[in-house]
C-alpha cells in the first residue's frame, strides 16, 4: 500500500516533530508528577486518541471545513479554549495534598484520560495540520485512500505514546524527590492547572 521510502520518510519527519518540545508534552509531564504514572500514561494516550480523531477529520474532509470557514474555526477554538481554562482554574482551586498522603488521586487519574482526550480533540489548529501534512505521503494510485489516512495516523499516534511514555518513567522517578520538598509538593495539584489554563490560552490566540 505504502512506498517504502515514502513510509519512511513520513516515519523520520514524525519522530522530529515528536521531539520538539510542546504543550502536549508538558501536560503529560505535569500530570505525572501530579498525580502519577498512571495518569501521564492516560494523558499520552488521550491526547493521541485526539491524533486519531483528527486523522479521520482529515481523512473525511472535515477538516477542510475548518480550512475555509472561520466561523467554524473560531467556534470550536473557543469552545476548546474555554474548557481548557476551565479544567485549569479548577485544578488550581483545588485544595493542596497532605503531607503524609502523596499517593495518586485515584479521581485525577481517571479523569485525565477523559480530560486529555478534549484537549487533543478541542484543537482546530491540529486540525489543520493533518489536512496539511497526511497528504502529502498518500498515494491515491495505491488505492484505499481512507485506510492509508488512518494507517498513517496510528503510526504518528503510536511513536508519540511511545516517546510520552517514556518521559512518564523518567518524571515518575524524579516524581518522590520532588515531592519530598514541601513547597514544591504543594505545586503538585497546581501544575496540571497551570499548563491547562496556558493551554487555553495559547489556543484562544491562535490564528488560522
Amino acid at each position: 500500500m505504502f512506498d517504502l521510502s515514502s513510509y519512511l520518510m513520513f516515519l523520520a519527519a514524525c519522530t522530529a516533530l515528536i521531539l520538539v518540545p510542546g504543550p502536549a508534552q508538558a501536560l503529560v509531564m505535569a500530570r505525572t508528577i501530579a498525580d502519577g504514572r498512571r495518569a501521564g500514561a492516560l494523558t499520552a494516550v488521550g491526547l493521541n486518541i485526539g491524533t486519531l480523531f483528527h486523522t479521520l477529520a482529515a481523512a473525511l474532509g472535515l477538516s477542510a471545513i475548518l480550512a475555509t470557514s472561520a466561523l467554524a474555526f473560531s467556534v470550536v477554538k473557543y469552545i476548546g479554549a474555554a474548557y481548557l481554562i476551565y479544567l485549569g482554574i479548577r485544578a488550581l482551586k483545588s485544595s493542596p495534598p497532605v503531607k503524609e498522603t502523596s499517593a495518586p488521586n485515584e479521581a485525577s487519574t481517571v479523569s485525565a484520560l477523559g480530560q486529555a482526550i478534549a484537549t487533543g480533540i478541542l484543537n482546530p489548529k491540529v486540525a489543520l495540520f493533518f489536512l496539511a501534512f497526511l497528504p502529502q505521503f498518500v498515494d491515491p494510485a495505491r488505492g484505499h485512500v481512507l485506510l492509508q489516512f488512518l494507517l498513517l495516523g496510528a503510526s504518528m499516534a503510536v511513536l508519540d505514546t511511545l516517546y510520552e511514555l517514556v518521559l512518564v518513567s523518567v518524571i515518575y522517578r524524579a516524581r518522590d524527590h520532588y515531592l519530598s520538598n514541601r513547597t514544591l509538593a504543594i505545586w503538585q495539584t497546581r501544575l496540571p492547572g497551570a499548563v491547562l489554563v496556558a493551554l487555553g490560552i495559547r489556543l484562544a490566540a491562535q490564528q488560522r
